[in-house]
């Protein structure tokens, strides 16, 4: 493109879609870089939207089956059509990521499908779903590509058996047995929508408590509620490995400090050890952008070192 853009925007979730619509609405001309192929970032996609959807529809059947009796309605049969639930999930995320690129439109913003790539301050480099490459240039560029789900040596996810938090949102079967790896938000969310379904949940965490962001007694008192729900909580226990049978999964784990192996059968394992910062071919590196040892962009008051 030979137009010149006030400011480039790499990535179209929370962070990138609301900076392109307020830049819009100030006057600059704003492009916004998303190489998903639908607006909305994790959040809208694979994350917050879909997960409390998700949630919203396993508590109320998890209500009809087992509350409906005391409070004298009787339901018989309450059953889960599964493909229909992720159908109305997927509904939900359709109609906000629509409404999104409606907002960029109505504010002026060029919305570009493809993957950035910073090549200088000046210029950033698209890679369309074809193949075909693009220069934008620019006065400015904002990096807002998110975060990824962390993965765990000895542990291959293939989305599919074992999964992320992207894999679990889309299950084609409820799980006869899933083990979560990690007692945080993520892995403690889902893993109360498929023991909802029916699944049998057992959580497997490095720290000796569950939720290590949170204030100790509200965790505590979330982990006994959680246990009442039929939760199994292996703590301070560390993963080793897993072996893959066409029959099921076998996680290995043992004493974070130290003691004999133990081994636990799932069908679906679901990895969720946190989140990392997405930077990958981003060209950071080749634009003098610095790194901290954890892979995070170092910035004062948001400016990198560009």
């Amino acid at each position: 493109m030979s137009e010149v853009f006030d400011l480039v925007i790499i990535g179209g979730g929370p962070g990138g879609y609301n900076c392109a619509i307020r830049a819009g609405q100030l006057g600059l001309k704003v492009a916004c870089v998303e190489k998903r192929g639908v607006l909305g970032g994790t959040c809208l996609n694979v994350g917050c939207i879909p997960s409390k959807a998700l949630l919203h529809a396993s508590e109320l059947y998890d209500t009809a089956k087992n509350k409906f009796a005391s409070l004298g309605i009787i339901a018989d049969a309450v059953r889960v059509d599964l493909p229909k639930m992720m159908g109305q999930k997927e509904e939900a995320v359709g109609g906000l990521t629509k409404g999104i690129e409606f907002l960029l439109k109505k504010n002026k913003v060029t919305y570009i499908k493809g993957a950035g790539r910073i090549l200088d301050a000046g210029n950033v480099e698209v890679t369309d779903a074809s193949g075909a490459k693009s220069t934008l240039q620019t006065k400015n560029i904002v990096i807002a590509t998110g975060s990824e789900p962390a993965s765990l040596p000895g542990v291959e996810i293939d989305e599919q058996r074992v999964v992320t938090s992207t894999g679990a949102l889309s299950l084609e079967k409820i799980p006869a047995r899933m083990v979560v790896i990690g007692a945080g938000v993520i892995g403690l969310e889902l893993g109360s929508v498929w023991k909802r379904l029916g699944s049998d949940v057992t959580v497997v965490e490095y720290l000796d408590r569950i939720c290590p962001g949170m204030d100790l007694e509200l965790a505590k008192a979330f982990q006994k509620t959680l246990t009442k729900q039929g939760f199994k909580f292996e703590l301070g226990q560390k993963v080793t490995g897993l072996e893959k049978t066409k029959s099921s999964l076998k996680l290995s784990y043992e004493p974070a400090a130290g003691g004999a192996a133990k081994t636990l059968e799932a069908d679906v394992v679901l990895v969720a050890i946190g989140r990392r910062p997405y930077i990958e071919g981003l060209g950071l590196e080749q634009a003098g952008v610095k790194l901290n040892q954890r892979g995070f962009i170092e910035v004062d008051h948001w400016k990198t070192s560009v």
